[in-house]
Formats: C-alpha cells, structure tokens, sequence
C-alpha cells in the first residue's frame, strides 16, 4: 500500500501547499522523487521546484505519461520515495491509484496534481494513501512545500531559520554586523540562536564575545561522521541564555581547503536544535561558501558605500536573487557611513543600482566600534540606548520576520524611583 502522511477531518476543505513566499519551508532530506507528468507547463513547473534550494539534497526525475506511465514504469522497478503524478480525470485518478497500489513499495508517498478542485475527490484520494494533492496550474513553489512538508512535521516548522551575513568586500565590518544582529535576536526578540564563525583562519566571533573555547567548528568539518546533535552540542560555547557560539579556531596550523559539502552535516544538524543559525560568511569565493549562502532562507549584503562595494553588492544580489527564485530577494545594508573626509556614494545611488533600499545606514563611529571590539563586548552593552543598537534590532526584524518590539512607556516619576531604589 501507499503510505500517507496526513489525515483530514469530514469538515477539512481540499488545501493546496500555501505558495507564499514569506513561509518557512525546511529543506527535505536525500530522497528521491520522480514525477509523471501530462501537460508541459506541469512538467516545467516541477522541474523548476527541482533547482530550489531546498530539493537540493533530492534526487529529481521527470518523465511524461501520467499515472499509466507510472503504473507501466513500476512493474519492473523499485519505487522511490516520493511519486508526483499529474492527472486531468477523476476516475482515471482513483482507478489508476488502485492499480499503482499494486506495484508501489511499502513506505512510497504520492502528490497529486489535479484541476479538480472537489472536497470529496480529497476525501477519496487520503483514503487511497495519497499525501497531498496540488491544485492545478502547479507553481513551482506549490511543489517545493508538498515535497518537503512530507519530511517535517508541522511543530518544527519555525526551526532552524538560517540567516548568512556576508561582506560585500574584505574589511567592511561584516563579522561586526553578524554578531550584533546575533545579539540582537537572542537578546531583543529571545529567540535561541548559535552564530556559526565560517572563516576558521581569521574569525573574529571568539574575541567579539570574549569566549575562547577549547572546541569549535573546525571540530565538525574535519570530523563529519561525528556529527549529530549531541556532538554539535558539545562544541558550542555558551555566550547568554539565548545564544550560543561556534567558534573558529582562528589559527593557521592547518589550511582551510573545504569541498562544496562541507558544512552540509553541520547546517542541517543545527536546523533541527535552533530556531535562528547566523552564518558568518568570510568574504571569499568558494564552492562552500556560495552553497551556505544559497540554501540560507535569508542573506544580508554589507557594504561600505563606495564603488567597488557597489559593484560587490550588486553582482551579489543579482546572482542570489536569481538562484533562489522562490525566496525572498537578499537585503543589504550601509555601514561605516559618513568617514570623516571620505568620498562617498549615497543610498539612494546604492538604491537605484541594485533596485532595492538598504535595510539600515550604520554611521562611522570609531569611538563606539573600536572599544566594543578591544573590551569583547556588543554595541548594545556599550551603549543600549545609541541609534546603532536600534538599528541592529531592526536588522533583526527583518531577517527573523518578528514585528517590532515595542517598549514600555516610562512615567516622569520614573528617574525619581530609579533613584530610591538605588539606595
């Protein structure tokens, strides 16, 4: 028989995946899913949702046919995990289900795709063991959520949001941006975070924390078969009650070169345990660092505001933007604005070149940067009430998509009780 993966109530209407973008959506595992499908537009769409960042991991076949060619396909051959079968007819779909029943493996889920938009059709289909059923015309997105929504259960949606931050150029302060924005998440919005220091050689997460763990990071990648979530858990280094570090070594004993896959293992095993991961891409130009930044669900540019940062950050934006169709374009912000004597261009010409606002100017303040970085500590600890730290919450709010947080009204009373109680 077809397994199924969800059951519906008499009451429940016929519910095609969501398409909106703005829904997380975890990536599916290594399986394998092939597709029959009748019509090209079908065909297109599914094999768009194949170059999706988060089918990345599956293995995708398209053939057209239907469900007869499924049921032809399959007398001879094991099936795969997930089967996408395209169908027009009602009765073809339910008799054609009866007879793939017959040749389908144990454990096999099925989506179909339909231009019948009938609760009892639904009923019938979750009876039969189908998993999900997609209204016709499909989008690409609309495939991405059925494929993966079989592989997560429905409470651990909301974790393991990944956020990458990434420098437009070598020297921008990006690191700086990812931690505070870090802190920000874990402090302002009390969300579980763990930043993830990408550049072994010369990070700087350790000393913006002042934390200097034996372990880190580096522990992973050159141990993947030791991955998993207690072995991760070990290796983190405990920064507040909401965020944690991995650390780089920040060491030259040994050199860097990593495969594309690197860092699979440790993403995906962090996915499961935290709400918020907050990748601290070096500036580089790697197949690795490409992937990270590709399958996060959400990516900041920095950018000082000249012209090779310009260049920088639009080259980015478009590649990204291109390779994750289906998710929301990457953000960028402005930092080390206003550099006494330095010749600058604006954000309205950063606006009109890369056709998007930056999120946040961060103004050039060598004061505030420089002893946040010599004491170890984070702007908001320097100065909780500066503009930069607001400016970082709301870095933190776009990236994580939480409302603003609103702080309570003080009363004119206030200092006077600060004052009593302080003595």
């Amino acid at each position: 028989m077809i397994s199924y993966a969800r059951q519906t109530t008499d009451d429940e209407q016929p519910a095609p995946t969501p398409a909106a973008v703005e829904e997380h959506i975890a990536p599916a595992p290594r399986v394998s899913v092939q597709a029959f499908c009748e019509t090209v537009e079908t065909a297109s769409a599914v094999q768009a949702a194949g170059e999706d960042r988060r089918l990345a991991k599956a293995h995708l076949k398209i053939q057209m046919g239907g469900i007869t060619a499924a049921i032809e396909a399959y007398r001879t051959a094991p099936t795969p995990n997930v089967i996408i079968l395209e169908t027009d007819a009602r009765s073809d779909i339910l008799a054609g289900l009866d007879q793939l029943a017959t040749v389908c493996d144990a454990g096999t889920r099925v989506i179909v795709i339909g231009k019948i938009n009938d609760v009892t059709l639904y009923r019938e289909l979750v009876r039969r063991g189908v998993s999900d059923y997609i209204i016709a015309p499909a989008a690409p997105i609309n495939v991405v959520a059925s494929v993966c929504g079989l592989f997560s259960a429905p409470e651990a949606r909301a974790v393991g949001r990944v956020v990458a931050v990434v420098g437009a150029k070598g020297g921008v302060g990006a690191s700086t941006v990812a931690h505070n924005v870090a802190w920000a998440i874990a402090r302002e919005l009390a969300l579980d975070t763990v930043v993830a220091d990408l550049d072994l050689a010369f990070g700087t997460a350790g000393l913006d924390f002042n934390q200097d763990p034996a372990q880190g990071i580096a522990d992973a990648v050159f141990s993947p078969d030791r991955v998993d979530t207690a072995f991760v858990e070990r290796l983190l280094s405990k920064c507040t009650d909401h965020l944690s570090l991995l650390a780089a070594p920040a060491t030259l004993e040994r050199v860097y070169d990593f495969g594309t896959e690197a860092f699979d293992s440790i993403f995906d095993t962090l996915r499961t345990t935290m709400p918020c991961i907050v990748l601290d891409v070096p500036h580089q130009w790697s197949g690795w660092a490409k992937r990270a930044l590709v399958s996060a669900d959400d990516i900041l540019i920095v950018a000082v505001p000249d012209l090779a940062n310009l260049r920088n950050t639009k080259n980015l934006y478009d590649l990204l933007k291109g390779a994750r169709p289906n998710d929301r374009p990457p953000q960028y912000c402005l930092n080390q604005v206003g550099v006494p004597k330095r010749p600058e261009i604006s954000a309205a010409e950063f606006a009109k070149a890369i056709e998007s606002d930056p999120i946040v100017s961060i103004p050039f303040d060598a004061q505030l940067f420089g002893t946040a970085a010599n004491n170890g500590q984070m702007i908001a600890e320097i100065s909780a009430n500066h503009r930069t730290t607001e400016m970082f919450l709301q870095i933190a709010q776009r990236l994580t998509g939480r409302a603003e947080t609103k702080k309570p009204r003080s009363s004119f009373l206030s200092p006077l009780i600060e004052k009593l109680l302080a003595k």
